[in-house]
């Protein structure tokens, strides 16, 4: 149903008032009228009854009836007033129209009973002899404390009415042209109040497309001025809300893009809501592609799959290990979550995706670790356990025989303290990895490199071999002298170590761009490509019988690696088989060095 305009609204209700007020006011001002000619013609009539009273007088206080009526008709021809003389009992004693005889007893009448206990009496009545409304005023006519008779004077009142009813013309046609001006000035009124109220539904409307910047102007009155300030202040506040919530969901946009765990949102029906980056990724598609797709076309793995329906059905988290291939193995660890919506219903699964490729080989490490230090304490102990129950039994006859077990026990004995003593350094070394925890100075690199070389030095002599430092020997470096010196130790002890006699260790310091690296090269057996990336892991042997023949723990690198990280750096081996290799340690240089 269509609503009616403002405007006929407005003006009814405007006309409304406005006719009411002026029949009101012609009611008002008729009614008051009447009361001031009727109490001027009661004044009027009471003068003129006063006036006959001291004529008429002597003839009641003698009741001579015949001059009584005689001027009564003279007063009545000369004043256009009716009088009539009433004796107490209620008998005409004359009349100025009348023939008193014959008029009806008047001690009934309204206005005698009144005059007769007030001294004065008025009424209004309508004679139906005459057609008219007549206006009666009696005063008593009295001689002393007696009382004669009263005297009644009366006029028509239709000059009152048709002065009234003129009043009442003019007033109305005053009151029409008011109504015409108010009706006019109604139209003026309601187009005023509907013009800003219509910008307000025009900037409401602005408002709901979500034109926010859109500001209303002030319509001109309190009550609409208000309301447009409120509408403006609604569109700033709904405007900064927008804002913080597009600022949060860019927020929550950046961090699920910056995460590097994967992270789905599926519906109830296996639709994909929401993807990160990180997900995407992880299952090779498209992100803006896989929003709104099923998660089967998302994720084309068979174990995702009845993951993910295991999770819908259950209702609870799950968490399991999932292998994917692509570009390799790689290995997810899959979280699901209940999603759920304000009003507590399930809305979907929450899938988290962990890349835990690395871990599961750092596990691996781990038990191989276990395994090879297992290993190679297991290995000594044996030999050791051996020779000593020989010598315990007594199997052994000669001294010389005993000497040469115990030299064996010995050197078990020896390698077994190295072990030890190199799994304490490392441990002690990954505690103090920080490096604010080392014991730092400003030394000379090529200080601590010739230190290294005096420790190996009789070793190389053995060999034959020569120590070659050359390079920029002179930079200072920021460091803990013993644990850089025991990386040095360590690459040259194995550079003397896989090097054939008589051959080179090349020992080069250079700088570039703020870091210092220093090469450790060597002409000896070289290590296969394939053994590179696990050669800084403890107990990692390229080869096993030769290693151990030459008295390694198999912890040697493994201790460079924390050393030189311990310090801000880091290490990096290149060899071929054949040709030699060459561990360069990259250190960064103190600020001016």
């Amino acid at each position: 149903m269509r609503k009616p305009r403002l405007i006929w609204q407005v003006v009814p209700a405007y006309l409304a008032i406005t006719l009411l007020s002026i029949l009101a006011a012609v009611w008002f001002a008729s009614a008051t009228l009447e009361r001031v000619y009727l109490h001027q013609a009661v004044e009027d009539l009471q003068a003129r009854a006063h006036l006959l009273e001291n004529r008429i007088q002597p003839y009641l206080l003698h009741l001579e009836p015949t001059l009584v009526d005689t001027i009564c008709k003279e007063a009545g021809r000369s004043s256009g007033t009716r009088f009539t003389v009433v004796l107490t009992d209620g008998r005409v004693a004359g009349d100025s129209r009348e023939v008193p005889r014959l008029m009806d007893n008047h001690a009934e009448r309204p206005e005698i009973r009144e005059a007769l206990s007030n001294g004065l009496g008025t009424t209004v009545r309508y004679s139906a002899t005459l057609d008219l409304r007549l206006l009666y005023v009696a005063i008593p006519v009295q001689h002393g404390s007696d009382i004669l008779g009263l005297i009644r004077a009366s006029v028509p009142i239709s000059s009152i009415d048709q002065q009234i009813r003129r009043v009442q013309l003019r007033m109305a046609a005053g009151g029409g042209v008011i109504a015409a001006l108010v009706i006019l000035a109604a139209l003026v009124v309601s187009r005023r109040l509907s013009r800003p109220i219509q910008e307000l539904v025009r900037g409401a409307e602005a408002f709901a497309r979500g034109e926010l910047g859109h500001h209303l102007p002030p319509p001109g009155n309190q009550e609409l001025d208000a309301l447009s300030t409120a509408l403006n202040r609604m569109a700033a506040q709904l405007h900064n809300r927008l804002l913080h919530v597009e600022h949060q969901r860019n927020e929550l946009e950046t961090v699920l893009s910056s995460m590097r765990e994967g992270v789905v949102a599926v519906d109830p029906a296996e639709r994909v809501i929401s993807i990160n980056a990180a997900a995407a990724a992880m299952l090779g598609g498209d992100r803006l592609r896989a929003v709104g797709r099923s998660f089967p076309e998302v994720a084309r793995n068979l174990a995702f799959q009845r993951f993910l329906k295991r999770a819908l059905a259950a209702g609870e988290p799950l968490e399991e290990d999932v292998a994917v291939y692509r570009d390799g193995e790689s290995v997810l660890n899959v979280r699901s979550s209940v999603i759920h919506g304000a009003d507590g219903s399930r809305r979907g699964i929450l899938l988290v995706m962990t890349d835990v490729s690395r871990l599961r080989r750092l596990e691996n490490m781990r038990r191989d670790f276990v395994a090879n230090v297992s290993h190679e304490i297991k290995t000594p102990l044996t030999a050791i356990k051996g020779f000593v129950e020989t010598l315990h039994t007594g199997s052994v006859d000669t001294p010389e025989e005993s000497q040469r077990f115990l030299g064996i026990i010995m050197r078990h004995v020896d390698r077994l303290e190295a072990i030890v003593d190199d799994l304490l350094a490392l441990s002690r070394i990954e505690r103090n990895d920080q490096p604010e925890e080392l014991d730092r100075h400003a030394l000379r690199i090529g200080d601590l490199v010739q230190t290294a070389i005096q420790v190996c030095q009789a070793k190389a002599a053995d060999k034959g071999i020569a120590f070659r430092p050359e390079g920029e020997l002179d930079r200072i470096v920021f460091a803990d002298a013993p644990l850089l010196e025991q990386a040095i130790v360590n690459l040259l002890d194995n550079a003397v170590k896989y090097s054939g006699p008589h051959g080179q260790v090349h020992i080069t310091v250079e700088h570039d761009d703020g870091t210092l690296r220093l090469h450790i090269q060597d002409h000896g057996v070289g290590i296969a490509k394939a053994h590179l990336p696990r050669l800084f892991e403890r107990f990692y042997r390229v080869d096993k019988a030769r290693s151990r023949s030459m008295g390694g723990t198999g912890l040697g690198l493994a201790i460079v690696k924390h050393i030189v990280q311990a310090h801000g750096g880091q290490v990096s081996v290149t060899s071929a088989p054949g040709e030699g290799s060459t561990f360069t340690i990259h250190l960064p240089l103190p600020d001016g060095a």
